[in-house]
């Protein structure tokens, strides 16, 4: 209902949505000093402490893993990677002591197309987060304990290893700082780093009066990887429907200039992707399992402006552009427009690529701004280097034009760091530094979102269904089977579901050890053969037109030891503890993260990851700015209609491992009370597969726990059973019965 609801009026919907919004606080923002565009000076200088760490091949040794074992690429290609980047440190334009690879593309995506894999191209290491970084006789690698052992696997001899998080274990600044002497040059692709992490790095490593260099024109891993290269993505943008969008353009860019209207702003640079695709109603294909497309948008007063290669835009997404008032800046236009800029003459090469045309684009507008003496909103954690170091030299460049040469390059020298004030620059107020306004309003779902969500995950647990009936049947007749095929007939049986589009994210298919890789992705050459002597943990997710899934499970096809029944009961446990949490609006999701750890924590157990991450509605898997997690830095407040996932978990290094995870709306409840007249929230469970009972120590659960299972189970048939007929119903029966220790 509320999706024709939607359809039919999508601005009385948007009016009645938008206006329920907060307003957007501005966060505090400290630009220390002024960050040149070329390059960034650290003056000061400070002291070092040695830190130790073991070597991949070390760590290897120690598990007893041979030193390809998994790798993208053979040791002696790594090292001949190592040895042509390091070539490229001499040269004249370059010059610099260390260079810094991340994992990102310029719009801080977690999930990047191929071309921009840089960081897996030089290292081997194929886990989606990770950051390498090369001197002239070192390299290493800093992951988190998700990707411990498969970066053990996957990296040669010629990378240390860096466990961030543990113990002892450095940051890259704090390593850089020890292993290179004083006054080095670190060199970074600006592109590539948000503007804030930019700035920490440089304030870290100006302790031993090392210089940021911003490597301009060229990105030095692509410089090695050449020809081989894969090509930028060029496939067709679409217009994601109203009905299941819920709010029209017009609706939302408004809802954005009010924003601007009550920050004092003039524009504001979109710069996510997700937060691009969202505003627009638009849906893309350029980034794996992201439906999402490379571009960048400038939301002004009056206009929006929408930077993308103007071969992805059909008819019918133009015409969707133009009746919302955005205009679309195509490549040739660019181009020719480039040539005639001086600020920006350094990108003008003949082998200039897919994305820094595109941030081109994006550089030549915010100087356009600059001249008007626009104040721009900036959000400095996604926006990066690149961009806000160009606005920046441009509002110099208009503010020397003004007080002519002579009496510019005084000032610039004399007020060469931002004024206590951060949305003034060299007296001059030219941005604010905020949290884009896009991402809470995209975070919290309207009612055509929430229904294409419910209706999505529904269509998903069928096809989960009819896959676990047919896996179990397979295992039982001693079918063999490694975890790929596994993976590959679970897509088989999403395929077959309506408005199915692609994955969410690479299956992790892990059976005993590989389960403990918390994020392992199984290949043909590597991957194992799953049976019915251990644990097999299973996290998966799709995108449909209408919903975005992501849910994990753990079974046993034999008997589990006490071991791992226990457990899995704990891990189970906090899973039922913070689907039942009730909480005071204004809660940061830090706060119930102990809920989901209470249990393990009770025998001395724990998890290397946070328990719970936004999702997008038809859109990222992963999304903010709400987070559940022990990482307490994240203030964001959960608010009735975010959706979360639920996932707990335990794992054994080299033996199994255990998450059970199911996607939670956040929704109002109503109490008998509200204490101080404030509205409390709970949860509202859209995944709806069973979880295996033979795996739960019933003895360690207690009633209401075993309640919440049956209830859970009693739901899970009555909403699916439906969708199902055959074996597959006979399954989802037999695997919905109560607990009998009730």
């Amino acid at each position: 209902m509320a999706i024709e609801a939607a359809r039919l009026s999508p601005s009385i919907a948007a009016a009645a949505f938008l206006a329920s919004r907060p307003p957007l606080a501005l966060r505090p923002f400290s630009l220390r000093r002024r960050f040149p565009l070329l390059r960034v000076l650290a003056n000061s200088s400070g002291g070092d402490g040695r830190v130790v760490a073991l070597s991949s091949s070390e760590l290897r040794k120690r598990r007893g893993l041979s030193s390809s074992s998994g790798a993208a690429d053979s040791a002696s290609d790594g090292d001949e990677k190592l040895r042509s980047l390091r070539r490229l440190f001499a040269r004249p334009d370059v010059a610099i002591d260390a260079y810094i690879v991340p994992s990102q593309d310029a719009h801080q995506s977690e999930f990047i197309a191929e071309c921009f894999t840089r960081r897996a191209y030089l290292t081997g290491f194929t886990g989606s987060a990770g950051t390498a970084v090369v001197t002239k006789n070192k390299a290493a690698l800093w992951t988190d304990g998700r990707y411990f052992l498969q970066a053990e696997k996957e990296l040669s001899h010629h990378w240390t290893l860096m466990r961030s998080g543990n113990h002892g274990v450095p940051t890259t600044s704090e390593w850089l700082n020890d292993v290179l002497p004083s006054g080095c040059r670190v060199g970074i692709d600006p592109f590539l780093f948000s503007f804030d992490a930019a700035e920490e790095l440089k304030d870290s490593i100006a302790n031993k009066n090392h210089e940021l260099v911003l490597v301009q024109g060229m990105n030095l891993v692509d410089e090695i990887w050449g020809d081989a290269r894969p090509n930028p993505p060029k496939e067709p943008t679409r217009v994601h429907d109203i009905k299941y969008a819920g709010i029209d353009v017009p609706s939302k860019l408004s809802f954005i200039r009010s924003q601007l209207a009550e920050n004092g702003c003039d524009a504001v640079v979109i710069s996510m992707l997700d937060e691009v695709a969202w505003l627009l109603n638009m849906r893309g294909s350029d980034v794996p399992h992201s439906p999402v497309f490379y571009s960048y948008l400038i939301v002004e007063v009056s206009t929006a402006t929408l930077f993308v290669d103007n071969s992805k835009v059909s008819k019918d997404v133009l015409e969707h552009l133009e009746q919302a008032g955005v205009k679309l800046k195509p490549y040739e236009a660019i181009i020719s427009e480039v040539e005639r800029k001086k600020i920006l003459r350094q990108f003008n090469r003949e082998n200039i690529i897919f994305a820094m045309l595109l941030l081109i684009k994006t550089l030549i507008a915010l100087s356009r701004l600059a001249e008007k003496g626009a104040k721009l909103w900036l959000d400095s954690s996604s926006v990066n280097a690149a961009i806000i170091t160009a606005f920046k030299s441009s509002c110099d460049m208009k503010k020397k034009g003004k007080a002519g040469e002579e009496v510019g390059e005084k000032e610039a020298s004399s007020n060469d760091r931002i004024t206590g004030d951060p949305s003034v620059h060299n007296g001059v107020i030219s941005a604010v530094y905020n949290v884009s306004p896009v991402a809470l309003a995209k975070s919290v779902k309207n009612d055509a979102e929430i229904e294409g969500m419910k209706n999505s995950h529904l269509r998903d647990a069928a096809a989960l269904a009819e896959f676990w009936c047919w896996l179990e049947e397979e295992i039982c007749k001693s079918v063999p089977l490694t975890e790929v095929q596994i993976a590959e007939k679970l897509l088989e049986f999403r395929q077959k579901q309506d408005g199915f589009i692609e994955t969410s994210f690479d299956t992790i298919s892990g059976y005993g050890a590989n389960g403990a890789i918390i994020h392992y992705r199984p290949t043909p050459e590597s991957c194992s053969s799953v049976g019915s002597d251990n644990l097999f943990l299973l996290d998966s997710g799709a995108q449909y037109i209408d919903g975005t899934t992501d849910i994990t499970r753990t079974v046993h096809f034999g008997e589990a030891s006490p071991r791992q029944k226990e457990c899995f009961t704990r891990v189970l446990q906090g899973h039922i503890a913070l689907d039942q949490a009730v909480f005071p609006e204004r809660t940061p999701g830090f706060v119930l993260d102990v809920l989901a750890r209470s249990s393990l924590w009770k025998i001395g157990l724990d998890y290397r990851h946070g328990t719970g991450h936004g999702v997008g509605a038809a859109l990222n898997v992963h999304e903010g700015p709400q987070s559940i997690s022990y990482r307490y830095g994240n203030l964001t407040a959960l608010q009735k209609g975010m959706i979360v996932s639920n996932e707990p978990g335990y794992y054994e290094d080299n033996s199994f491992g255990i998450r059970i995870e199911n996607l939670l709306l956040v929704k109002e409840l109503n109490l008998a009370n509200s204490f101080g007249g404030i509205s409390y929230l709970g949860f509202e469970k859209l995944t709806f597969v069973p979880i295996q009972s033979k795996l739960i120590e019933s003895s360690l659960m207690s009633p209401s726990e075993i309640n919440w299972v049956n209830d859970y189970h009693e739901e899970v048939w009555e909403k699916v059973s439906p969708l199902l007929s055959g074996h597959s119903r006979d399954w989802l029966w037999k695997n919905t019965r109560p607990l009998l220790d009730v």
